[in-house]
């Protein structure tokens, strides 16, 4: 994991994600992108006019003076740190810096004490989640003790799911995480007889990896929802990360039926990490 994207917005769930991507850039030796979104008009950055150009740069030297202090914290020492401002605060660039930067994971923070549904629907982390292209870490709490060791990604095991998978196996490789691969059999969900499950997690396997290496990385549990099964089954665990997958441009996932994706990052006290189908 050479480049970790943070974009910021100088407040305490921002700082959150600053501090949880330092300590993954710490581990692996990574080099932060601090992004910042500066809302300036078009008006004002391409006027002629002598007021309005000065207008643009006070706003810029504003924004660089409180970005040099944003960033002066403990935790980013000896780390190498790219700081950048766009002057558009237009989310889906988010996914261009990415791009352009080659970045491997984008973290960000959540807002709200109730979980991160209100930003994950309809505000910032939505658009970033919806744009980008590589994974997107959402953190909702001070990252105390953060670590990576142990990661859920849950799966209803169909062809859709493949490309997620994968890519969120290749992800935890890097992080050189344990990936725990989780069904849910739930009256809410398509229940399924333990022979039926044992078939359908086989034949993905074989589609997915192309053999059955990962079948003991699976665990099949009861729940009285597929939501509870894979909470509890986080907690059982002690997981550090529970994995989603999302279908990018149309939003969180109902990856399985209903909007337990969108549930599981609401309720989930874990950062979750998201997978673009």
């Amino acid at each position: 994991m050479k480049k970790i994207i943070v974009p910021v917005d100088f407040s305490e769930h921002s700082e959150f994600a600053l501090e949880a991507a330092a300590s993954l850039a710490q581990k692996f030796n990574s080099e932060l992108i601090v992004l910042h979104m500066l809302e300036l008009s078009n008006a004002i950055i391409s006027s002629s006019s002598d007021a309005l150009s000065q207008e643009a740069v006070f706003y810029l030297k504003l924004a660089e003076q409180k970005f040099d202090d944003f960033l002066d914290k403990p935790f980013l020492k000896d780390i190498e740190l790219t700081p950048i401002v766009k002057h558009f605060k237009v989310w889906s660039e988010v996914n261009d810096v990415a791009k352009e930067h080659n970045a491997d994971l984008i973290v960000m923070g959540s807002h709200g004490v109730s979980g991160i549904k209100e930003v994950l629907v309809g505000s910032n982390t939505e658009k970033v989640v919806r744009h980008s292209d590589i994974p997107v870490l959402v953190v909702k709490h001070n990252p105390i003790l953060f670590d990576f060791d142990n990661v859920v990604f849950a799966s209803d095991f169909t062809e859709e799911a493949i490309k997620p998978y994968l890519r969120a196996k290749s992800t935890f490789d890097k992080l050189n995480a344990k990936l725990h691969l989780v069904y849910v059999n739930s009256p809410d969900g398509n229940f399924l007889s333990s022979s039926e499950i044992d078939k359908k997690i086989a034949e993905f396997l074989e589609k997915a990896d192309g053999d059955l290496n990962s079948l003991n990385a699976v665990n099949v549990v009861s729940d009285y929802s597929v939501e509870k099964g894979i909470l509890n089954f986080a907690n059982v665990i002690g997981a550090d990360v529970i994995a989603v997958a999302t279908h990018g441009r149309k939003g969180l996932s109902h990856f399985f039926e209903g909007s337990v994706s969108e549930d599981i990052a609401n309720h989930s006290t874990l950062p979750v990490m998201t997978f673009k189908i």
